[in-house]
């Protein structure tokens, strides 16, 4: 099983938030209050997914296409448009993604949320993302917890939504996994952080690393009724391979 993982402006920025102590606290806060204000307009999403996958060591690769609709009860499902490579790759780290990304969405906003109760926070400074200053903390997990990790969460400036997580996965969800690295890059679109980019750097015991890329295009919000059809199975995919979850 491999990695899955997940508003209205402030005026202002954060007083002293270049010292440690001080600053990690409003951010923090700012940003739960994003998050929850994002959460209580809930939509259905759609967009375009292309996802890049690599077993290195066996020299196998493949590329799924597919149209992904979240609904606004947060059900996840895709829709195959096609595939180009090895099945190896579709079955092994395509597929099991997937299915990992549907059993952790339900926890999200609870057990894995990158919350004060899940974890620790350290203020670490400003930097760039693509032209937007984002607030950097150091998030550490308050006990080793499957689906946990260690690393930093980027938060914008303005909206205090996230721009970025990355960090290793303080717990591996199976004893075929050595270590899970991840990167997950958002922007923001319409009052929302959408993600943009996911990489996951896997090692694992059986067939060595396993390197997985993941580029979401063509957002579009509020499309109930497309998301609706297909979550219901009356719509069809283009092409392809049909529905990989549901």
């Amino acid at each position: 099983m491999l990695l899955s993982f997940s508003v209205t402006g402030w005026a202002g920025s954060v007083a002293d938030a270049n010292a440690d102590a001080d600053g990690a606290p409003q951010i923090v806060e700012r940003y739960l209050s994003a998050i929850q204000a994002e959460n209580s307009r809930p939509q259905d999403i759609s967009m375009e997914v292309d996802i890049d996958a690599k077993l290195p060591r066996l020299n196998k690769q493949g590329r799924l296409r597919a149209l992904k609709f979240i609904s606004r009860l947060g059900q996840i499902v895709y829709r195959a448009v096609r595939f180009e490579g090895d099945d190896t790759v579709k079955k092994d780290v395509i597929a099991r993604y997937l299915t990992a990304e549907k059993e952790a969405q339900s926890a999200l906003r609870g057990s894995l949320a990158i919350t004060p109760e899940n974890y620790k926070f350290k203020y670490k400074g400003t930097a760039d993302w693509a032209g937007q200053t984002a607030y950097v903390l150091q998030v550490t997990p308050r006990e080793k917890r499957e689906g946990l990790f260690k690393g930093e969460l980027w938060v914008d400036s303005e909206t205090y939504l996230p721009l970025r997580e990355w960090g290793e996965l303080v717990k591996n969800p199976s004893v075929f996994l050595k270590k899970v690295h991840f990167v997950r890059d958002y922007f923001i679109y319409e009052g929302r952080a959408i993600p943009r980019r996911i990489i996951s750097d896997v090692d694992t015991r059986l067939v060595g690393r396993a390197e997985l890329t993941i580029w979401f295009n063509n957002i579009s919000l509020g499309e109930r009724v497309q998301a609706f059809r297909v979550l219901n199975g009356d719509a069809q995919p283009s092409q392809g391979d049909g529905a990989l979850t549901k």
